[in-house]
């Protein structure tokens, strides 16, 4: 081997590439651990308006460790997506010892049975607020169709100027709306020759010249029939009475 020159260019090669990896992973693991690289500022930004200071400075302290080569980006960013508040967020390092993270924050569209909030996605959060907000409800996974059918049905009785106190669907996908003035609505479920929309849409057009007419406090309708509603008005003896509607 030693007389062999081609045999010792490949030894002597080799042992330069071993070397070179050693080195390389020397200094990696000295940039690592090294304590000249620290993250010296964390920058937040977002449009936040339930976060406070303790809550940003607590999730950052939760996973900010090592320096800027070794700090994880995904840690920290897990770190601010435990928060209540935060639908989302994003991290980056900006050289030399900057941290920039983006958060993006729930916006709390309404309250979701007893213990939580959907967001404007219709995405379920947990999370507390002072605020009154209409509340709704249905079975699990439903958030999203229930919020839908929320807007749909606001800008649907906002010509009226009813405002919607809460909107239940039930297991069997059956709708109840209740209004800020006590009016319960029965809805039902949606038909293929008769959806739950045309049947609220027929109640907002002829609602002048039905309920709108009488001048007393309106308990309960359902709107389940196919060209007019019931309705139960307190006070008179004949609680339910047909009015059919002017289609």
């Amino acid at each position: 081997m030693w007389d062999n020159p081609r045999a010792l260019n490949w030894a002597a090669s080799v042992l330069v590439a071993v070397a070179a990896t050693l080195f390389a992973f020397a200094a990696i693991r000295a940039l690592m651990t090294s304590s000249f690289f620290p993250v010296r500022e964390v920058v937040v930004t977002g449009d936040l308006r339930n976060l406070s200071r303790f809550d940003l400075e607590s999730a950052a302290r939760a996973r900010l460790s090592g320096n800027f080569f070794s700090m994880q980006p995904d840690n920290v960013k897990a770190a601010f997506e435990r928060l209540a508040w935060v639908r989302s967020a994003d991290v980056r390092r900006i050289w030399p010892s900057r941290l920039e993270v983006a958060l993006e924050e729930h916006r709390p569209m309404a309250r979701w049975g007893e213990d939580a909030l959907v967001n404007s996605f219709g995405e379920r959060f947990q999370a507390t607020i002072d605020e009154v907000m209409p509340t709704l409800a249905g079975p699990s996974g439903t958030e999203g169709i229930v919020s839908e059918r929320y807007v749909r049905f606001k800008s649907m009785l906002a010509p009226l100027g009813f405002r919607i106190r809460q909107i239940v669907l039930t297991p069997r996908y059956a709708w109840h709306v209740t209004l800020e003035n006590g009016l319960a609505m029965e809805l039902g479920r949606d038909m293929q020759r008769d959806a739950v929309d045309a049947r609220l849409a027929r109640f907002v057009e002829t609602y002048g010249d039905t309920l709108g007419k009488i001048r007393r406090t309106h308990e309960y309708v359902d709107l389940r029939y196919p060209n007019g509603f019931a309705l139960r008005v307190p006070g008179i003896d004949k609680e339910t009475r047909k009015h059919e509607a002017r289609t």
